[in-house]
């Protein structure tokens, strides 16, 4: 409403006075307090004006569905207020918080009938244009439906307003929430107003920095509402809108959601955008995270972004979130395919070894780890990494360039000769020294050395240096650990293939003896790789073969051999009843296969070993244990770089 007449503090009296009479005078009185309280130095005489302001208070709560003019009015004053922290009180002394979620419930009820209504005339329009009088109705509701369109969105737009001052108070926000904001603000992003949008976007952002409200926003529509706002061209609204994401992006099923309806592309895009850039960027850091989505960052033209971005950076200080994405996606084959292309993996190399950058090394370990065409690539490198690992450097630069070698499994690789060029036997036997480093690298070492004993020279060099025996001391001291324990086995496993080092292992240690302790371990994958390695050891030493098929013999029999061992310790208590003694027909027999007084002996168990996934022996005498057809892959490592970590940023 606009007003010829400029109000004065000293008349209100007078204006208190009309909001007694009917709707056009109490629009006019409310319009003319307003006036005064949008100077904030009347604010504090209005706050003593208990007349004025419960007068105001009743009007809003007997009369907001009578007229929307005077509703905005009333609220823009008790949003003058909500301005300063101060005079929260007031706004709360008269409900008008309850009242304003009240005032936004009912217009996003009365918004979605008019909608159905302007439908239903569409409808009806579109089955008979030829009609004009339809048609002349449609246009008269289509411009009915803007013109209340734009009053409602200022309602909303102040009343939502009024709610987020309030919100400062996280009591004054868990009433709220209780009341379904969260829902009312959802709904609200279907419209097109930008400032509203803004408004509602800012209200949900600061909602979401708890997990109570961003669960309220994982169950209603609000990354598919969000969605269409990316990008736009408001850049208030697109900065807050990707603030938004990026703090829902934290839950595992939010991001899902994000990749689901087409939000990955839209990112990537915001790459080239030095505003969003940033954000941007983190989003894509967290939805990297997950395997299940690396893959798909191959469809986008993310990483040549990303190798751009990495080769501006020259010789300066790379951003942390532009590594930690990179090194997501190095994880992922195909994108490690995508960053070698060109001379990629020589730019990266160039940059960490000169920079000596542990999370660019930790990127170009990742892209290691991968079987295929980028492998073969790493040979050029091989010198310049080996050449890193000394003493004197740094631990986690170490680490990384350790464990990029250790991926390297490349059959052309003479390990002999580059162990001996750098010198790098005493540093691994000095390193597998309990406690002579940090756990991740001791690990790193046992990794290194089990792909360098693959090579038969490198195996009998590694076993005349004393490794051996070094490797057991650090199985005794990390026994309680099962990666070390598995990383460990894997190294034996692939000393038992070599003639030289297989007759260290098997008379020289005790090493078959802790596999055979290590037979039946609770981890899957220690079992696996022991059961392989002392097959072998069985081929080749009859002594040793007997204790193994026995040990075997006695784990399938355990629970036979228990009963046994119990009825022999009770004697006085049969299980059997007397007459039954002789009936050796009760006992277990199995159609004549098993003798029927229960005995097994242990070379039954050489038919049944495929069963328990022992390793065939072949009739031709040809060698099962052949390398290429029998070795299984290394295990996997939990160290190394974790996706959930994040060191590199916080946010705010």
């Amino acid at each position: 409403m606009e007003l010829n007449e400029e109000a004065s503090i000293t008349r209100v009296d007078e204006y208190i006075e009309l909001l007694y009479e009917g709707i056009p005078e109490k629009i006019r009185g409310s319009a003319l307090i307003l006036q005064l309280a949008r100077n904030p130095d009347n604010l504090e005489e209005l706050l003593h004006n208990e007349a004025a302001l419960g007068a105001l208070a009743r009007v809003l709560r007997e009369d907001w569905k009578q007229s929307v003019e005077l509703a905005t009015i009333i609220i823009y004053i008790f949003f003058c207020f909500s301005s300063f922290s101060q005079f929260h009180g007031v706004v709360s002394h008269y409900k008008i918080g309850a009242l304003c979620m009240s005032v936004v419930e009912h217009e996003l009820k009365r918004h979605d009938v008019w909608r159905e209504e302007l439908r239903k005339k569409n409808k009806a329009c579109e089955s008979a244009p030829e009609n004009g009088s339809l048609r002349r109705d449609q246009d008269k509701a289509v411009r009915k439906y803007h013109g209340l369109l734009s009053k409602q969105e200022q309602l909303l737009r102040v009343s939502l307003y009024l709610l987020l001052n309030l919100a400062e108070d996280t009591r004054t926000e868990l009433k709220m929430r209780n009341k379904n904001i969260v829902g009312l603000l959802v709904k609200v992003l279907e419209r097109d107003d930008e400032e509203l949008l803004v408004l509602v976007v800012s209200f949900l952002k600061k909602l979401s920095i708890f997990l109570e409200n961003k669960n309220d926003m994982a169950e209603v529509d609000t990354v598919e509402r969000l969605a269409r706002l990316v990008p736009c061209d408001h850049d208030d609204l697109l900065n807050l809108t990707l603030r938004l994401l990026l703090n829902l992006s934290f839950d595992s099923g939010l991001r899902a959601k994000m990749v689901e309806v087409g939000l990955l592309p839209k990112l990537t895009a915001l790459l080239g955008d030095e505003n969003s850039r940033q954000v941007a960027l983190r989003i894509l850091y967290h939805i990297s995270i997950d395997d299940r989505f690396k893959g798909m960052f191959v469809y986008t033209d993310c990483i040549p972004q990303l190798m751009q971005m990495l080769y501006e950076h020259g010789e300066e200080d790379t951003e942390a979130e532009l590594l930690s994405i990179c090194i997501n996606l190095a994880a992922n084959k195909r994108n490690a395919q995508l960053i070698c292309e060109g001379n990629g993996l020589k730019m990266l190399m160039k940059r960490a070894l000169k920079m000596k950058d542990c999370l660019l090394m930790k990127m170009i370990r990742n892209i290691s780890q991968h079987d295929g065409a980028t492998k073969p690539v790493f040979i050029d490198y091989v010198g310049d990494l080996a050449a890193e690992i000394r003493a004197e450097e740094e631990e986690e630069w170490v680490l990384e360039c350790l464990g990029t070698l250790a991926n390297l499994t490349i059959p052309d690789l003479d390990w002999e000769l580059v162990l001996k060029e750098y010198n790098l036997v005493p540093y691994l036997k000095d390193r597998l020294k309990p406690a002579s480093a940090e756990d991740d690298l001791i690990l790193e070492v046992v990794i290194m050395i089990g792909t360098v004993s693959m090579d038969d020279a490198c195996a009998a060099m590694l076993a005349k240096s004393g490794i051996i025996p070094a490797l057991i001391e650090l199985l005794n001291a990390q026994q309680e650990d099962d990666e070390f324990v598995c990383q460990i086995v894997y190294v034996f496993y692939q000393m038992v293939f070599h003639q030289a080092t297989r007759d260290v292992i098997i008379k020289d240690t005790q090493a078959p003896a802790y596999l055979i302790d290590l037979m039946h371990d609770k981890n899957a994958e220690i079992r696996k790789v022991c059961d392989n390695t002392l097959d072998i050891i069985a081929e080749y030493d009859e002594e040793w073969g007997r204790k193994i098929q026995s040990e075997k013999f006695r784990f399938h029999n355990n629970q036979w051999l228990e009963m046994v061992e119990s009825r022999q310790a009770d004697e006085s208590e049969p299980y059997l009843y007397d007459n039954d003694n002789d009936r050796t027909d009760l006992f277990y027999s199995a159609d004549g296969i098993t003798p029927a007084d229960g005995s097994v002996s242990p070379d039954f168990f050489n038919d049944l070993q495929p069963q328990n996934g022992d390793m065939h022996h072949t009739a031709d005498g040809s060698d099962v244990f052949d390398q290429t057809s029998s070795s299984p892959g290394r295990p996997a490592t939990a160290y190394g770089f974790r996706p959930d970590e994040q060191p590199f940023y916080q946010y705010s």
